[in-house]
């Protein structure tokens, strides 16, 4: 067994708490460009659901950044060589060329997950991260109701953010605290807090993984 750093037992532990309130397509787009983007930074996430025989029955991107549309068909395509390789591999988490992979497989079919552009960084312990995560993406996407992909959702802002309002947001996303925003910024944190109130309200969220994630969906953000 693979020992995970302090910092990616905490990524984990939040992507774990994180999955369990997925409900809807909506949820599941906030948790994968959340709490399983920090703990494994990538581009595109594809889901697959395999038939008995491993072929791909529908997949799904998930992604916050529009991609070339070219590009995306592209690795829409490369789905069913990953997941034969993956088959033939023994079933295990790994990099297929270049791609972080991994699925369940059952009497019934089974699914697949590939993340693109995934950061560079030690294989093993991504793959590890992955297999770890792996019952909740199952479990999680394959509930999804319907089978349409996923779209931003919530009430469009009001109002567009103002500029402190993007500067607040931005440092959250760099993990800064209230106090620590506001000396960076030469504010208090109070009036942090107060900021990150009015994104909440103008964004449609509750929280600072939210605001972030909804951020980068509306490109408030750069990915």
């Amino acid at each position: 067994m693979m020992l995970l750093t302090g910092r990616e037992q905490e990524y984990l532990l939040h992507a774990i708490l994180g999955a369990h309130g997925i409900a809807v397509p909506g949820d599941f787009f906030l948790w994968s460009q959340g709490p399983l983007q920090t703990l494994l930074p990538h581009d595109i996430l594809m889901c697959a659901q395999l038939d008995v025989g491993g072929a791909v029955l529908r997949s799904e991107a998930w992604h916050s950044a529009a991609p070339d549309h070219a590009q995306l068909r592209e690795r829409q395509a490369q789905l069913a060589h990953l997941a034969l390789a993956w088959r033939a591999g023994g079933h295990r988490a790994g990099v297929i060329d270049g791609v972080l992979v991994h699925g369940s497989v059952g009497d019934a079919g089974g699914s697949f997950f590939a993340l693109y552009a995934v950061k560079p960084a030690d294989a093993a312990r991504q793959a590890y991260a992955l297999e770890l995560l792996l019952p909740y993406l199952h479990v999680h996407w394959l509930a999804l109701p319907g089978s349409q992909r996923a779209s931003v959702t919530g009430p469009a802002a009001a109002r567009a953010a103002s500029a402190r309002e993007l500067e607040v947001l931005h440092w959250v996303r760099e993990g800064k605290s209230n106090d620590e925003v506001g000396q960076i910024l030469g504010i208090s944190g109070t009036t942090v807090k107060s900021h990150l109130q009015r994104i909440y309200k103008l964004l449609g969220v509750s929280n600072r993984m939210q605001a972030v994630s909804r951020g980068i969906a509306l490109r408030l953000l750069s990915h």
